[in-house]
């Protein structure tokens, strides 16, 4: 991967500066499920904000990302 995984919100943040592609949504995904697990959150906590109606994403955009966010939970011990 060419993306480090992130550690804070502020790692995260910064990578909006770069080209949209594979690799970044996938280290933005493991930042944010690694971000999520140091705060003591659950994995329904996230998936409650990630389907909460938004602005950004169609609701089935939503169910898609929160599918997504699952099987990185499942994946990082």
């Amino acid at each position: 991967m060419n993306y480090p995984i992130p550690d804070s919100p502020q790692e995260i943040f910064a990578l909006q500066q770069q080209p949209v592609d594979e690799e970044l949504v996938a280290a933005v995904i493991a930042g944010v499920v690694k971000l999520v697990r140091s705060q003591g959150q659950s994995l329904e906590e996230l998936t409650a904000q990630v389907l909460a109606d938004d602005l950004v994403l169609n609701r089935q955009q939503r169910r898609w990302l929160s599918t997504l966010l699952a099987q990185a939970w499942e994946s990082f011990p």
